[in-house]
């Protein structure tokens, strides 16, 4: 038995002389090179970088280059970080919630120092357009600001109690450790949006970052680091696909965990909800969508157009609020596949995410270039129409072209799942009655209704299950620009009991600007 561990020790020596050093990254033909400070190649554990008994390769979607090498972390680390997040967490809930605050804020004041590399990092793992990524560590980093005030702010309340002998009083506590599980499309955001607020409210975490893109959690990890966040308070797992299941189901299973936050797809969301049943953790799922667009005869076609092509198109359609499906009234139909098909012509630029011209990056992988191009196939084979785009791009095999489809019917694979890529298929429908129907055709989205009428938004949360609403006004003089209002709700576990809304919330998702800013 000895021998069985000198010699793993020994390979494991092996194995990690091989690794490039922390900082090194492969050349690029379109960006510099990746902050070194930043980089990190171990999980962290406890306030300290471990390695693993094997690495798995960063890529680079737009070129296909390794960026580096990262622990491979599996059961043994899984577990070494909730006990490091557990025996940390009794003295960060203990901490005044001003200290907790200043620590958050720190935090957030260092990745604004550090936004630029940041988002570099992102765009070198992910390949979305700096720009966005530039976006995404500002969005990224407000998480930390907002969740940092709102530390100060747990309150608690007092009930009217119905004996005069008894007083009621809520205290909030900490749920204790928080196991946070992150999609790839924002590497950065996913996790701040959790973490900001888990440590406000006292708990600790282990994130389990995606295993295309760890390299911005790591990064969020070194930055936390620097910022005083007390060891074991910020704990990450990086791992690779083939580690991803046990691992999983380790923070989901570990009797240690409290809470599971989780964002990707529905599939995977519903084996964790199995995992996590066992001990009846709480659990937090923001789990996939089938968003339809829906423009009326009413609509202005060219406003129509351009809330579309930001729908659809960022981050290469690769969000969750993507739209997925348009819905286009037959009057107006083909005047908005026209233009619509000039504006993705002339106004989308597919290159490498690090070209200041691009608007395209690559897809994540080339399993997301399949799923599109199955999508594409599957409708052409039923009649529909190919408008633009259609197939892969020349610059690489995680490329393609934006496409949109026209002749779409609902018995199309683009009409029935999330396609999470560059693809718009159009559906025409007649009457108001027909869309309603087919927007609600799926039990997940999110959709946007084009109409000048006011009226008309506010009949129709009546009737749709989940809207986006699309408002052409915006309340500052000289401008009409798009004004996305978002209204969500949570929806009765009986399909057929169901009312069109139990609980509205309106959030401008728009310009900022108008009414509901």
């Amino acid at each position: 038995m000895a021998s069985v561990f000198l010699w793993r020790a020994a390979a494991r020596r092996l194995l990690l002389s091989l690794l490039p050093p922390p900082g090194r990254a492969a050349a690029r033909g379109a960006g510099s090179a990746l902050p070194a400070a930043l980089l990190r190649r171990g999980g962290l554990v406890g306030g300290r970088w471990v390695e693993a008994a094997a690495a798995f390769p960063v890529r680079d979607p737009a070129s296909g280059a390794e960026l580096g090498q990262v622990a491979d972390c599996g059961v043994a680390e899984a577990r070494a970080a909730v006990r490091a997040a557990h025996g940390a967490g009794a003295a960060w809930s203990r901490l005044p919630a001003k200290e907790r605050s200043a620590l958050l804020r720190k935090w957030y004041d260092l990745m604004i120092e550090n936004k630029d590399d940041l988002a570099k990092i992102i765009t070198a793992e992910n390949g979305k357009p700096l720009k966005e990524s530039q976006g995404e560590v500002l969005y990224s980093a407000s998480f930390l600001e907002w969740f940092a005030e709102e530390a100060r702010r747990v309150y608690g309340d007092v009930i009217p109690a119905s004996a005069t002998d008894r007083r009621i009083l809520v205290l909030k506590q900490p749920v204790g450790v928080s196991a946070i599980i992150t999609p790839w499309n924002f590497p950065s955001a996913m996790i701040t949006r959790k973490v900001g607020a888990a440590l406000a409210a006292g708990c600790t975490v282990v994130v389990k970052p995606a295993e295309d893109t760890p390299l911005s959690a790591l990064a969020l990890g070194e930055l936390a680091n620097q910022a005083g966040i007390p060891a074991g308070v910020y704990n990450v797992v990086p791992c690779s696909r083939q580690q991803t299941p046990a691992v999983g189901e380790v923070l989901c299973t570990d009797p240690l965990v409290a809470k599971i936050s989780f964002t990707g797809s529905t599939a995977t969301g519903k084996i964790l909800l199995k995992h996590a049943a066992g001990t009846v953790k709480r659990v937090s799922m923001e789990l996939g969508g089938h968003a339809p667009f829906i423009v009326f005869d009413s609509a202005n076609v060219d406003r129509a157009v351009a809330g579309a092509l930001a729908s659809k198109y960022r981050n290469s359609g690769q969000t969750c609020v993507c739209t997925n499906r348009f819905l286009v009234q037959k009057g107006i139909h083909d005047k908005f596949v026209e233009k619509f098909a000039k504006a993705i012509e002339s106004k989308l630029h597919v290159g490498n995410g690090f070209d200041a011209k691009t608007t395209q990056g690559p897809l994540i992988n080339e399993k997301a270039v399949e799923k599109v191009e199955r999508h594409i196939s599957d409708a052409v084979s039923q009649g529909a129409s190919i408008v633009t785009g259609g197939k892969r791009h020349s610059l690489g095999k995680n490329f393609f072209e934006p496409t949109l489809l026209s002749n779409v019917t609902t018995k199309m694979l683009c009409t029935q799942e999330e396609t999470f890529g560059p693809l718009a298929p159009v559906i025409k429908f007649e009457t108001e009655e027909e869309a309603i129907a087919i927007a609600n055709a799926a039990n997940v989205g999110l959709a946007v209704i084009r109409s000048p009428c006011l009226l008309c938004h506010v009949r129709s949360r009546e009737e749709y299950t989940s809207i986006i609403f699309g408002l052409p006004l915006c309340k500052r003089k000289g401008r009409g620009d798009l004004c996305i209002m978002k209204i969500d709700h949570r929806k009765s576990c009986k399909e057929g009991n169901r009312p069109p809304f139990s609980a509205l919330m309106f959030e401008c998702v728009g310009c900022g600007k108008c009414w509901g800013g």
